[in-house]
Parts: structure tokens; C-alpha cells; sequence
């Protein structure tokens, strides 16, 4: 199989829009991750429990976008997030969670890259982990009544930035930014 000329696989990459995420401490992530299993249907679960930052970043400022993420983890300590409540998303159910530091990172980045800003992405930022979309929503309001009968408040650890290529599919990782440990 021939494979493409190495400019056009960058032209490729580049044009693809990249997703910034919220990494997470293993256990919140495992319980996340295994909500998501159980109650996302398997078709469409291409992805891991994530709490999205920002949507849609133009691919072809990554060296930018990098820098910047780089720049703000190499002081951002750990931090601690209230998972708050449940939510209905009309058609599926997400976790609520809640940080000081999560709003006043994400604001100090969507206010570096107001320009890039996609409508979705310039929205207030309402941080949540999805574990179940796309759904009938009467079967949603099910979930969200039998996952709160039980949901108890809790916490979980702000440990990082994942930056994601998408391209249609599942996700590709380009990089992990870790927190200083503070």
C-alpha cells in the first residue's frame, strides 16, 4: 500500500480540530469510565468518560495551543472537583462537577484563544462527565431517577490536560499535560 506524501498526512492532521480535556485521578476516572460502559450504547461509545474544555481548536495551531497548555500546567497544582449532582441532557445523563480552579483555568485559556472560539466553545462552561447520550428520554429519565436514588456527593482530582485529535472517530491522543503535583 502506498502511502501518502508526508505533506499531505500533515495537511490531513492540520485540518482536523483538536478537543482539550480535563484529565482526571484513576479512581474518579475508572467510575466515570465504567458508568459510561453500562449505560452508553456500545455503537456509540468510541471514547472514555471525559470532561470536555473545549470542543473544537483549529488543528493547524497546535504548536500554538501546545505551548500554551504546557505554559499552564507547568503551574497549575492538582486540584480537588465536587461531583455535585446528576443532570438531565434531554436525551442521556451526566455527572455534575464543580472547581474554582477548573473555571479559572478554562477562562484563562478560552480568553487566550477568544479568537478561535467556536460558538459551542464560547458558551459558559458547565464542566459534567456524560455517561449515557442519544438515548429515547424516557429512558434517560429513567437513568437519571435510578442513578439518584443512590448518588452520593463526592470528589474527584484535576490531574491534567488531555489534547485530542478528532477526526470523525474515536479520538486520538496527541499529549498528556500533567499538573505540578502541589
Amino acid at each position: 500500500m502506498k502511502h501518502p506524501a508526508p505533506s499531505r498526512v500533515f495537511l490531513f492532521m492540520t485540518k482536523s480540530p483538536l478537543i482539550l480535556t480535563l484529565a482526571l485521578d484513576e479512581g474518579s476516572f475508572a467510575f466515570f469510565d465504567a458508568k459510561r460502559r453500562r449505560y452508553f450504547a456500545p455503537e456509540r461509545n468510541l471514547i472514555h468518560a471525559h470532561l470536555t474544555l473545549f470542543h473544537h481548536l483549529p488543528g493547524d495551531q497546535i504548536k500554538t495551543i501546545q505551548e500554551a497548555i504546557e505554559q499552564k500546567c507547568s503551574v497549575q497544582p492538582r486540584f480537588q472537583l465536587d461531583v455535585t449532582t446528576l443532570r438531565s441532557l434531554g436525551r442521556g445523563v451526566a455527572y455534575t462537577l464543580q472547581s474554582p480552579e477548573l473555571a479559572d483555568l478554562r477562562r484563562s485559556l478560552a480568553s487566550e484563544w477568544a479568537h478561535w472560539l467556536t460558538p459551542q466553545d464560547r458558551q459558559k462552561h458547565q464542566p459534567h462527565v456524560t455517561v449515557q447520550n442519544k438515548v429515547d428520554p424516557q429512558k434517560a429519565r429513567a437513568l437519571l431517577t435510578e442513578l439518584s436514588e443512590t448518588f452520593v456527593p463526592f470528589r474527584a482530582q484535576g490531574i491534567g490536560l488531555d489534547l485530542w485529535w478528532y477526526r470523525g472517530g474515536p479520538w486520538e491522543n496527541v499529549c498528556r499535560f500533567s499538573f505540578t503535583h502541589g
